[in-house]
C-alpha cells in the first residue's frame, strides 16, 4: 500500500487567487507609461538636438567634438542612476511603489523643465554646460527608481497569464515618449526655420515636460498600492499581531549571494536592450547627419516612421509572448542582432533611402523583441520583498554600460574611421543577451516570485486552482514512478545478489 505524500505548504484554494480590477489595471499602466514616456521624451530630444547642444553649451568645439561633448553630458548621468536604484529601491520596498513613483516623476520633470531655462555658453561661459551637468545628473537619479519601479507597478497589477502584454505598454510609452520629442524637435524646427530654433526654440520641448509631469503625478497620486505589495505588507502586520518575528530585511551581500542567477539574468537583459535602443533612437540620428552627411530633418524623419513601426509591433510582441514565452524572443532577437547587425549597417552606409529604412528597421523588430519582453520578465525574477531594491539596483548597474553607448559608438567611429564600429557594437552585445536568453527560466503564465497567483476574473482563477492542481497530481505521479522504479532497482539487485536482502 502506497502512503500518502504529504506537502508543507497549505494547498490552494480559490480565496488564495488575486483577482485584479480591469479599471484600476488601465489606470496603473497608463500612470507608469506616462511617467515612462517623459523619460524617453527626454532622451529622444536630448538624441536629437545633440548637434544644437553642442553648438549651445561647446561652441568652442569642433563640429565632431561638440556632438561628443554633448553625447557624453547625455552619458555622465547614469554614474548617478544606481545611487537612485539604491536610495529609491529601498524606499519602495519599504514605504511602497506608489509613493516613490509619485517623487521620481516630480525630480524628472522638474530637471528636465530646468533645461529649457539654462542660458547659453556665450552668456554665462563655463557655467552653462555646468548647469546642464547638474539638470542631467538630476534626472540620472530620478530615472535610477523610475523604470524598475514602473515595471514593478504594471507587474504586480498584471494577471499572470497577461503580464506580458500589459507589461509591453511600459516601453510603449517609452517609444510614444520618444516620437512625441522626435516628432516635436521636428515640427518646430520646421516653423521656426533653423536659425530661430538653434537660437532659442530648441528650448521649447524641455519646458513641456512640467505640465507632462505634473498629469503623470496626478495619475500616480490618485492609484492604490499594488495588490502584490498591500498582501506583503498585511502578512508582515498580521505576524505583528500575532507575536510572530517577521525575517529580518536582507542585507544586499545576501540578496547578490542568494539571487545571483536572478541578477545575472536581469544585467543581461537590460544591456542587451539598452545598448539596442540608445544606438538605434538616440545615436543614430546623430550617426546619419554628422557621419553620413545627411540633412539633419531627413534622418530625425526616417526614425519616427521607424518609430511609428515600433509601435505596431510592440504590444503583439507581448501578446504573443503570453502564448508562446518569454525566452523564444530574448534568444531569437539577440541571435538575429548577432548575425543581422553588419547587414543592416550595409544598408545604413548604402546611400540608397529604401535600404537605409529597410536597415533601420531590421535593427527595430529586433529591438522590439527585448522591449516586448523586458517589462514583464524582470519583476518576475525577484521575490516581493526585495523586488524593487534589488532590481533597481543591478538595472541601473546594467544601465551604467549601455547608457556610454552613444559617446563610445561617437567616438570609436572618429578615432578609427570605420562606419561599421556600432555593427560590430551591438554584435557583442549580441552574444551577452544570448547567454542570458539560453541561461534564464521562463517566467510566462507564472506568478511573481513568493506571490499568490492572480487573475483577470473569478472563472479565469477557477482554470488557475484546476491548473495548480493537475499539476500537482502529475508531481505525485512522478514521484510515485520513481518509486516504483527504485523498488524494483533494490529487487533486481536484491535477485542478483540474495545476500544483500
Amino acid at each position: 500500500m502506497k502512503k500518502a505524500i504529504r506537502f508543507k505548504r497549505k494547498p490552494l484554494n480559490i480565496n488564495d487567487i488575486t483577482i485584479i480590477d480591469d479599471h484600476k489595471l488601465r489606470k496603473a499602466i497608463i500612470a507608469a507609461a506616462l511617467g515612462n514616456a517623459m523619460e524617453w521624451f527626454d532622451f529622444g530630444v536630448y538624441g536629437f538636438l545633440a548637434y544644437v547642444l553642442g553648438q549651445v553649451f561647446f561652441p568652442d568645439a569642433s563640429p565632431s567634438i561638440q556632438v561628443v561633448a554633448a553625447l557624453a553630458t547625455f552619458s555622465v548621468p547614469f554614474l548617478v542612476r544606481p545611487l537612485g536604484g539604491l536610495v529609491f529601491g529601498v524606499l519602495g520596498d519599504k514605504l511602497g511603489r506608489q509613493k516613490i513613483l509619485s517623487v521620481t516623476i516630480i525630480i524628472m520633470s522638474l530637471s528636465t523643465f530646468c533645461i529649457g531655462l539654462i542660458p547659453s555658453y556665450a552668456t554665462i561661459g563655463i557655467f552653462a554646460p555646468l548647469l546642464l551637468l547638474l539638470a542631467k545628473l538630476a534626472q540620472g537619479f530620478s530615472i535610477g527608481g523610475e523604470y524598475s519601479g514602473a515595471a514593478i507597478f504594471v507587474a504586480e497589477y498584471s494577471p499572470d497569464r497577461k503580464r506580458g502584454f500589459m507589461g509591453s505598454w511600459l516601453d510603449f510609452g517609452s517609444i510614444a515618449g520618444f516620437l512625441v520629442g522626435a516628432g516635436l524637435v521636428v515640427l518646430l524646427s520646421s516653423i521656426l526655420g533653423e536659425v530661430k530654433f538653434q537660437d532659442w526654440g530648441w528650448r521649447i520641448p524641455f519646458l513641456f515636460a512640467l505640465p507632462l509631469g505634473l498629469i503623470g503625478l496626478y495619475l500616480r497620486h490618485a492609484l492604490d498600492e499594488t495588490p502584490a505589495f498591500q498582501q506583503h505588507t498585511d502578512k508582515l502586520d498580521n505576524n505583528k499581531r500575532t507575536n510572530i518575528a517577521n525575517p529580518p530585511q536582507m542585507t544586499f551581500k545576501e540578496i547578490f549571494t542568494k539571487y545571483w542567477k536572478s541578477l545575472f539574468v536581469c544585467v543581461g537583459l537590460v544591456i542587451i536592450t539598452n545598448v539596442t535602443y540608445y544606438m538605434l533612437l538616440t545615436y543614430m540620428p546623430s550617426y546619419l547627419s554628422h557621419n553620413l552627411h545627411y540633412r539633419a530633418d531627413h534622418g530625425v524623419l526616417i526614425i519616427i516612421a521607424i518609430m511609428i513601426g515600433m509601435l505596431f509591433v510592440q504590444p503583439m510582441i507581448g501578446l504573443i509572448s503570453d502564448k508562446i514565452g518569454r525566452r523564444p524572443f530574448i534568444v531569437g532577437g539577440s541571435f538575429g542582432l548577432l548575425v543581422l547587425a553588419y547587414p543592416a549597417f550595409m544598408m545604413i552606409n548604402s546611400d540608397v533611402i529604401g535600404l537605409i529604412f529597410i536597415g533601420l528597421l531590421i535593427l527595430a523588430v529586433l529591438l522590439n523583441c527585448f522591449t516586448g519582453v523586458m517589462a514583464s520578465i524582470l519583476p518576475a525574477i525577484f521575490p516581493t520583498s526585495i523586488r524593487y531594491s534589488a532590481l533597481a539596483i543591478s538595472f541601473n548597474i546594467s544601465v551604467l554600460i549601455a547608457g556610454a553607448t552613444p559617446t563610445v559608438a561617437a567616438w570609436l567611429v572618429e578615432a578609427s574611421g570605420d562606419l561599421y564600429m556600432p555593427a560590430y557594437y551591438l554584435m557583442v552585445v549580441a552574444v551577452v543577451g544570448l547567454v542570458t536568453g539560453l541561461k534564464m527560466n521562463e517566467t510566462a503564465n507564472k506568478p511573481l516570485r513568493g506571490a499568490t497567483p492572480a487573475a483577470s476574473d473569478r472563472s479565469e482563477a477557477k482554470e488557475i486552482l484546476s491548473d495548480h492542481f493537475d499539476s500537482i497530481e502529475q508531481k505525485v505521479e512522478d514521484i510515485e514512478q520513481q518509486i516504483d522504479t527504485l523498488k524494483k532497482q533494490r529487487q533486481d539487485l536484491v535477485d542478483q545478489h540474495p545476500k544483500l536482502d
